[in-house]
């Protein structure tokens, strides 16, 4: 069995320690990955290296693939994200957040399945912020007519992929007419001209989260500007659990990453209780890419198994603490793998 060199970023906070049971669990199902490890965030400066040294956008780059634990960001000080850097320098320009009801998980809706499409290079997290005079700064929201479309013929794409049959975007075209705008017309176009066989349709942001939170099955793929899909994308994870039990990942032309998207929760680090089920779907998405990329049917196969294995462990009530179950972070993963068959 051909094996896929991986680059492996365990993160901070309590990234290593669900890094180490997700790898756990991809090694007792013999995923074909073969690990090279890397890091980024504080554990890179703590190492003495830069917050995202280059070595490790080199090993991106030449393996085309990464799976990353969460890495902390400092808030209104500090350095910048390590993800928008990431994203940035490797132009990961479509951001993918499955949301799906998973049993054994109890929340408000039992239907939610749905699909944010984030685009992830420019608008306000561009980060051209300026101080215009003491006590007056200014932040710049970019948009592009080339990026605008680009994420919305990925997003068209990637709906017919999957066989879905609508995509809404949300915006604020409304008060934001150029910037949201462009997002709009670029999507609209792209629809007409190149996929009108799905359905489309455009809802204000502030409507469209009131709608999302009273009836979610009415949504399929929301496709939505950078920061936009940065906001809605957590608030569909609440519809379902949290950002514990959803996945990530990250496309370029020329790599992707696969990630936890919740934070590096610095105040459970180190006391073995974290969540690993969000960094193990990613992983799963990351078999899948692998699996259509590369032409691998062992990826698509090791991944089934240890879908159907997390699956069967959460609707058995194996659950951490998050999920309000009494299981720590190798207990989960011990759950999973004896369910691996």
């Amino acid at each position: 069995m051909a094996t896929h060199e991986t680059v492996l970023i365990p993160g901070d906070g309590i990234g290593p320690e669900v890094t180490a049971a997700v790898t756990r669990i991809l090694a007792s199902a013999d995923a074909p990955l073969n690990w090279v490890e890397h890091q980024a965030g504080l554990a890179a400066l703590e190492s003495g290296d830069e917050v995202l040294p280059e070595t490790t956008l080199e090993a991106i780059e030449h393996h085309g693939v990464a799976l990353k634990g969460p890495c902390t960001t400092p808030v209104g000080k500090g350095f910048t994200s390590v993800n928008v850097q990431l994203r940035k320098r490797l132009n990961l320009y479509a951001a993918v957040r499955p949301v799906r009801n998973l049993e054994g998980v109890e929340t408000r809706f039992d239907d939610v399945d749905l699909i944010v499409i984030r685009e992830n290079t420019e608008g306000l997290y561009s980060g051209v912020e300026n101080e215009v005079t003491p006590g007056v700064v200014t932040s710049m929201k970019v948009a592009t007519e080339e990026a605008c479309t680009r994420i919305a013929r990925w997003a068209f794409r990637f709906a017919t992929k999957r066989q879905r049959k609508k995509i809404t975007v949300f915006h604020k075209a409304n008060i934001m007419k150029m910037t949201d705008g462009l997002f709009i017309r670029c999507a609209q176009a792209i629809h007409e001209e190149e996929y009108p066989n799905i359905e489309y349709e455009q809802h204000i942001i502030d409507a469209g989260c009131m709608r999302l939170v009273q009836d979610p099955s009415r949504y399929d793929v929301l496709l939505l500007e950078n920061l936009y899909g940065d906001v809605v994308s957590d608030l569909c994870a609440g519809l379902v659990g949290g950002l514990g039990v959803v996945p990530g990942s990250n496309f370029g032309e020329e790599a992707a990453i696969f990630e936890a998207v919740h934070g590096s929760a610095p105040d459970i680090a180190g006391k073995g209780v974290a969540n690993p089920l969000a960094l193990l779907m990613s992983a799963v998405m990351m078999l899948n890419h692998l699996a259509d990329t590369r032409k691998d049917d062992a990826c698509r196969a090791v991944a089934k198994k240890i879908k159907a294995a997390y699956n069967t462990a959460l609707r058995d009530g194996a659950k951490t603490r998050d999920l309000k179950g009494e299981l720590n972070t190798e207990q989960f993963a011990d759950t999973v793998i004896e369910r691996l068959g």
